[in-house]
């Protein structure tokens, strides 16, 4: 998006060949070539390298180098490419990311790093994080105008339901859990589509709702409504409780925070139910009085005995509070670490079913801080500007509900900072685009070179 005009007001309904043709006039190749590298990150965040893993075999928790190795070059020479583009045309808004807030976080991950127990592999998956953060947080900036953002995101989505939606017809051995899965055979008849789990597949869908209903509020009468009715129906049948109830809710509460004027009721409105849904989790564990208080609610706020993992990491934060034990460093190996009698199976968690607790375990209390004060407390921030400004009102909104929606299901899993996630780079897009419109406006279209 270029950064000088007001919001998309054309309504105009169109079928999509139309807009693809209108489109396609008005960009050169450059522009075009920026909406590519745009479609491919997504497409590559969504659908990935090694789509429709097949659950049944042994092998599909084997990390394969060769693999690996493809999944990192794609990622660092699409973060190049995008960064030269906007290096290009938009250093102001580049620019505008160098702050001390942000290099202070970008520093502390580096001490982290080198005092990590697990120097190498945190090495490793921060440079992947960074190249996989960095085309998050360009991508807001690499299509030409508002409209052809829409497009990119609209197509990506496209994409990524059809393959989910003909996994499941075509294919259901490698796109449904089933009874044969290794692990987790109880999960059989949920649909995960092209995603190794229905955990992932579930908050992606939720967030292609949003962005199907974002499209019908901008006047894609067409695409906005399929992506946002073929997401619903895919989320109901993935069976993601947290995603499905958090869908709607969160779509609610982001409503009330667009029509609330002052900031600080902004503030109250979307933290204060976050915090007491922490506190009604992993608070249990730490205080006699709120895990009292949690057996008395008709639900189950631990999630089916999460309490054990999250006694586990406390633990793990408690051995080293400030430094942690290294980014992405921890969950490897810890069948070996010390548990309470009982809680011996916390041991075999991949994660500690929290993303706020979990950077505590692995960046430490001074990095939870710092990466709460970026991606917790500053986005409001930029929304709250961006409103007063009235830039592109209907895309920020979209991006303070993907916001939100992050915010929230990180109370009950771990996806902050983790690499290739599509939540967290999903997240970090919403983020940045969120910075972005604070400072900048979006151009509405390009007029076609003469």
């Amino acid at each position: 998006m270029d950064r000088s005009a007001a919001d998309m007001t054309d309504v105009e309904t169109r079928t999509l060949g139309h807009a693809l043709h209108d489109g396609l006039a008005g960009l050169n190749a450059a522009q075009a070539a920026r909406c590519l590298v745009a479609v491919a990150a997504l497409l590559l965040v969504l659908i990935t390298l090694d789509p429709f893993p097949d659950l049944r075999n042994e092998d599909v928790t084997t990390v394969v180098g060769g693999r690996m190795a493809l999944t990192y070059i794609s990622w660092g020479l699409l973060a190049a490419v995008a960064m030269l583009f906007v290096a290009a045309t938009d250093t102001p808004a580049l620019n505008s990311l160098v702050t001390p807030l942000h290099l202070c976080l970008v520093g502390w991950l580096l001490i982290n790093i080198a005092f990590s127990e697990s120097r190498g592999v945190s090495i490793q998956r921060f440079v992947l994080a960074v190249s996989v953060t960095s085309l998050a947080m360009l991508l807001p900036l690499l299509p030409p105008t508002q409209w052809t953002f829409n497009l990119c995101l609209g197509g990506a989505a496209l994409v990524l339901l059809v393959l989910c939606y003909l996994g499941v017809f075509l294919a259901p051995q490698y796109s449904m859990h089933t009874a044969l899965d290794l692990t987790e055979p109880q999960l059989a008849g949920d649909w995960r589509g092209s995603f190794g789990h229905k955990n992932i597949a579930s908050p992606v869908m939720t967030i292609l709702v949003y962005v199907g209903i974002y499209l019908c509020g901008v006047g894609s009468f067409v695409m906005g409504p399929a992506i946002a009715a073929l997401a619903g129906i895919f989320l109901i049948f993935t069976g993601g409780k947290t995603s499905t109830v958090l869908c709607l809710a969160i779509y609610a509460l982001a409503s009330l925070v667009y029509v609330t004027p002052g900031l600080w009721l902004k503030r109250l409105i979307c933290f204060v139910p976050l915090i007491v849904m922490n506190l009604l989790t992993v608070g249990s564990v730490l205080s006699p009085a709120l895990g009292a208080l949690t057996r008395l609610l008709p639900l189950d706020p631990t999630f089916t005995g999460r309490s054990a993992i999250w006694e586990f990491a406390l633990a793990a934060v408690a051995e080293k509070p400030i430094i942690g034990h290294g980014y992405a460093a921890f969950w490897d190996d810890v069948t070996a670490r010390q548990t309470a009698q009982g809680s011996e199976w916390a041991t075999s968690a991949a994660h500690s079913h929290n993303s706020y607790l979990d950077l505590a375990v692995t960046i430490g209390l001074p990095g939870l801080m710092l990466v709460i004060l970026v991606f917790v407390l500053a986005p409001l921030g930029n929304f709250q500007s961006a409103q007063a400004h009235n830039r592109s009102r209907a895309l920020a909104k979209l991006f303070l509900t993907i916001w939100l929606f992050g915010l929230y299901y990180g109370a009950t899993e771990t996806f902050l900072l983790e690499r290739q996630n599509p939540i967290w780079f999903m997240f970090a897009l919403a983020v940045a685009g969120l910075h972005f419109l604070a400072r900048f406006q979006c151009v509405e279209q390009t007029e076609p070179e003469r």
